[in-house]
C-alpha cells in the first residue's frame, strides 16, 4: 500500500476556496452560497481526498 501525497498547490487551493465558501454560506445569508453550502463542503473534501490519493492531481 503506497502513502498518500500531498495534492498539487492547485487542487488544494481549489478544496480549500470550495469548503471556505461552503462554511460561509452556512453562517451567512448569501443566496448562491447559502442553498450549496453541503455541496462545495463536498466538492471540497473530494478534491482534497482525490488529491491525495492520486499523485498527479
Amino acid at each position: 500500500m503506497k502513502a498518500p501525497s500531498a495534492p498539487k498547490q492547485i487542487t488544494w487551493i481549489i478544496g480549500l476556496i470550495c469548503g471556505i465558501l461552503g462554511i460561509v454560506g452556512h453562517y451567512t445569508d448569501v443566496p448562491f452560497l447559502t442553498e450549496h453550502n453541503y455541496t462545495l463542503l463536498l466538492v471540497g473534501f473530494i478534491a482534497l481526498a482525490a488529491g491525495t490519493t492520486f499523485r498527479d492531481m
